[in-house]
């Protein structure tokens, strides 16, 4: 595919110059027209680049000479543009990227707390972006009436007209062809669109008549500033349009889709879907778009899982980011950055943002001592029966040296357990040998026959220290310390059951909460105060907000405890579904327990009647008391929720779902080296490869590397401007504007001697060459948004509103400093109709005749202003391309007198 749009491009560059130097005359003059009555161009001092003497009774050796250097010289002056451009598009970026947060209430009354952009996508898509997207040719205007001592040229209107030429005709026909025949792209804000393209037709009719009609050769003041005020009127309406808060002229009905949870909008001959649950449909629109990207994140992060079930979730969360950024809705800006960085050798954008990042991130997780030894029990937790005589307690040893002597103290202290009369009370010294790992130590417990309740005691670990092998202090290594301490758990608890009751059994607690992607919950039962004899215990599910079938398993049983068994599981499978912000809860709950057998192993007769306790022994009061009950938590609620590392992904999806952060600097020393680092494209070729084949990272290719020293030049010396993180990225708007307007001067006047050389009028200039070197970058943005967009908005939709903007700004802005200039002069400001009428006209013909073919193409039979079946595309392509070419030959034509304009 970049083969296809190269050629186009190519193209395109050859049918400018083989028309161009047909109508040129052979001899250039200082004149305005030839002896036969062609015009040729005046050769004039430039604004910063003075002629080339001589101009006059060159050779045609010297005048195909001069021309080489100043094509390659535009050519080269074209890439640092484009290259500057990319710095100030980044710094728009993070401008608008900006976020902040906000609290709503929902219709059901929950409070939640959302990020949303503090810039409205439309009107930053009309005012920055448009402005980094069109800065050259502004500039070009701009500077062009500045430095002609506030008269008019016809190098900066001309680049602005031919411009808007090349973006609708050519970029749009291009558009069109990319995308697969089975695919179709539609424009989504279609009120948007229609305002926008509206506008864009306005502004080059109104553009014709305050040149030719209204004040014929003159621009007055007035008509400057209402051409500046246009600017604001149009980012307004598209406004007004973009939050529908005027009347709608669009036929609208809402329908339920078939996907629960849909509405379906049909607006004009197609139907958009609104992903937007029926209850947030009266909620803020920024809150539906969170909800909206929450909702596509749980998506990606579900198919990557069934495509890579075996993955870690650190993996899939590095799989997952990649994912939301290249799926994600991306600005004009980015596209933009985007093309230019591959078209320079400095490979992908997002890749090369995020492995930096996942690089960061695994040089802290290694930031662990390596020569560090711990010492520490193992396990923490022991449970021992009253009779059990005497226990052994672990101690581990682990790190990277094994080899040395260590000694560590222990020793026991009460809890609720005393020693002398639950245990013995012990302290003594470990010492771990070269390459020994465990060590272990005795505490003899104490058996009465008196019932207790369970009761605990502690074991702590103090004083480790390096050691001989015989144990003796070694006073040598004591700087080596350091490398040694005491890990945790340093102190360990030992439960004594009491052995003389069947037991009271319980959960551990009330509550416990799990996430839905556990599979299998199993849940403690504890059985206390004695463990003689069998006990069987009942249990059953019970619904709550979590429904049996649906969210869990129901189970109901019994489980049955051994004798001296004090633990015991039941089993729940857990579905998972991978919802966001899931907190239901269902129970378990626990029967009377039953003793099967006494710890002799005597059955148990269940069917004896109960008896009065007034009525029994001693004996068999006491024998009584000793039977299996149930404690205080015999029912337990289980709270499911959504996975924690699923929550936390999407969480941080939903923080990084931001291109500034793709595209913007943090430092010099960052910028610097990007500029010489040379990274491979990517190539359109390997997107159809099946995702789950596992592929070598790709190296950089010849072309790659020609690019990228071909631009170091740019790259080094625009890495000097500010980082985007600076202000908020308004240094770095500030300076890169400024340097754009620089090299757009020298654009302007290598331009202009370019033309001179090879007999080309600087408005015929203006249209082909200038205006073809300005927008080669957007020509690769918009391919790349048009196949990577779910939507056409960013690009077919941005191209009118560049068309717009480009004249309210750039014709706007200079023509208004102009008016007033020559107003205090006492002079007019005058501007020749001429070739720019007639080439503004012709213009305004095609644009209407191209807009409507975007409208038609919205029909069923197509689907969409993008894509389609082959037999509509290629024709659609073949006519916007022939209209851009008709403008250029017919323009030409006029601007040399072959035929008559205005």
């Amino acid at each position: 595919m970049k083969s296809v749009l190269g050629n186009l491009t190519l193209a395109a560059m050859a049918v400018t110059v083989f028309t161009q130097v047909a109508l040129a005359e052979d001899n250039v003059t200082t004149t305005t027209a030839s002896k036969s009555g062609v015009k040729v161009p005046e050769c004039k001092k430039g604004i910063l680049i003075p002629l080339w003497e001589p101009v006059d009774n060159i050779s045609k050796g010297d005048k195909a000479a001069r021309a080489v250097v100043y094509f390659i010289a535009l050519g080269y002056l074209f890439l640092g543009v484009s290259i500057i451009a990319d710095r100030f598009m980044a710094s728009i970026e993070v401008i608008t990227s900006k976020e902040r947060e906000i609290i709503v209430k929902r219709p059901n009354g929950e409070v939640m707390k959302v990020s949303v952009k503090v810039w409205n996508e439309t009107v930053s898509n009309l005012t920055l972006m448009a402005l980094g997207s069109s800065a050259p040719e502004i500039m070009l205007s701009i500077i062009e009436v500045v430095g002609r001592n506030f008269k008019a040229g016809d190098l900066g209107p001309g680049t602005i007209v031919g411009s808007a030429a090349f973006n609708l005709f050519v970029i749009i026909a291009i558009c069109i062809y990319v995308i697969p025949s089975d695919e179709v792209r539609q424009v989504k804000h279609l009120r948007v669109f229609f305002v926008t393209a509206s506008w864009s037709v306005l502004a080059y009719v109104w553009l014709y008549l305050i040149i030719a009609h209204i004040s014929p050769g003159e621009v007055e003041i007035w008509e400057g500033v209402l051409t500046f005020i246009m600017f604001p009127a149009t980012v307004i309406t598209a406004w007004i349009a973009d939050r529908k808060l005027f009347p709608k002229f669009i036929a609208k009905k809402y329908h339920t889709s078939r996907h629960k949870g849909v509405i379906v909008q049909s607006e004009g001959m197609t139907d958009i879907e609104m992903e937007a649950d029926r209850e947030m449909a009266n909620e803020d629109s920024d809150v539906l778009l969170f909800e909206q990207h929450r909702k596509e994140y749980i998506e990606i992060i579900r198919e990557l899982r069934k495509k890579h079930p075996n993955m870690d979730m650190k993996s899939l969360e590095e799989m997952a980011e990649y994912e939301v950024m290249n799926r994600g809705p991306k600005s004009r800006a980015f596209y933009r950055i985007q093309a230019t960085r591959k078209l320079t050798g400095g490979g992908n954008v997002i890749k090369k943002k995020l492995d930096r990042e996942h690089k960061k991130n695994q040089v802290v997780a290694t930031t662990e001592d390596p020569q560090l030894t711990e010492v520490f029990f193992e396990p923490a937790h022991y449970t021992v029966m009253e009779n059990v005589g005497s226990m052994e307690v672990r101690v581990k040893r682990a790190g990277s040296n094994l080899n040395s002597t260590l000694c560590v103290d222990y020793s026991t202290a009460d809890g609720s357990a005393n020693a002398g009369s639950d245990y013995e009370a012990t302290r003594g010294t470990l010492t771990f040998g070269p390459g020994e790992v465990y060590k272990t130590f005795s505490v003899v417990i104490i058996d009465d026959d008196i019932f207790e309740e369970d009761e605990h005691f502690l074991c702590t670990l103090s004083n480790l220290r390096l050691a001989e092998v015989n144990g003796t202090m070694n006073n040598s290594d004591n700087l080596n310390l350091k490398n040694f301490q005491l890990g945790t758990p340093s102190t360990a608890t030992v439960m004594i059951l009491d052995d003389d009751h069947a037991g009271i059994f319980h959960f551990e607690d009330s509550d416990h909460e799990t996430v839905e992607s556990i599979g299998q919950l199993h849940i403690k039962v504890q059985r206390s105060s004695g463990a003689r004899g069998h006990v069987a215990i009942p249990f059953k599910t019970i619904d709550g907000t979590a429904k049996a079938g649906t969210h869990f398993s129901a189970t109901s049983g019994e489980i049955i405890f051994a004798n001296d068994e004090h633990d015991k599981y039941i089993t729940v499978n857990i579905f998972d579904d991978e919802e966001y912000e899931k907190n239901i809860i269902f129970y378990v709950e626990l029967g009377e327990p039953v003793l099967v057998r006494t710890a002799a192993g005597l059955a148990v007769d269940q069917n004896a009647l109960p008896r009065d306790p007034n009525n029994m022994k001693e004996d068999e009061r006491i024998a009584e008391m000793g039977k299996p009950r149930l404690g205080d938590h015999d029912k337990i609620r289980i709270n499911i929720k959504e996975s924690a590392e699923f929550k936390n992904t999407v969480d941080k999806l939903l923080g990084q779902n931001n291109t500034g952060f793709v595209v913007g600097t943090s430092s010099w020393a960052e910028q610097f080296k990007e500029a010489l680092t040379v990274s491979a494209g990517d190539d359109e070729d390997d997107e159809g490869e099946d995702d789950d084949s596992e592929k070598e990272e790709k190296l950089p290719s010849c072309g790659d590397y020609v690019m990228h020293y071909i631009s170091l030049f740019w790259k080094l010396l625009f890495a000097t401007v500010p980082p985007t993180d600076l202000v908020g990225g308004w240094a770095c708007f500030v300076v890169s504007i400024l340097w754009i307007g620089m090299l757009t001067a020298v654009i302007g006047d290598t331009a202009s001697a370019f033309g001179c050389t090879i007999g080309l009028l600087d408005s015929v200039t203006a249209i082909s060459f200038v205006a073809l070197g300005t927008s080669v970058p957007d020509t690769f943005a918009s391919k790349v948004a048009a196949v990577g967009d779910q939507y056409a908005d960013s690009s077919v939709g941005n191209v009118t509103g560049s068309n717009a903007v480009n004249v309210f700004l750039g014709i706007g802005i200079a023509w208004t400093m102009a008016a007033i200039v020559n107003k205090v002069r006492g002079e007019k400001f005058e501007v020749e109709p001429g070739s720019l009428g007639f080439s503004v006209t012709l213009f305004v013909v095609f644009a209407i005749v191209a807009i409507i073919l975007i409208l038609i193409r919205r029909s069923k039979a197509i689907g969409g202003e993008l894509g389609g079946p082959m037999k509509y595309k290629l024709p659609s392509s073949i006519l916007m391309a022939s209209l851009w070419i008709s403008y250029v030959i017919i323009s030409a034509m006029e601007a040399y007198g072959i035929i008559e304009g205005f």
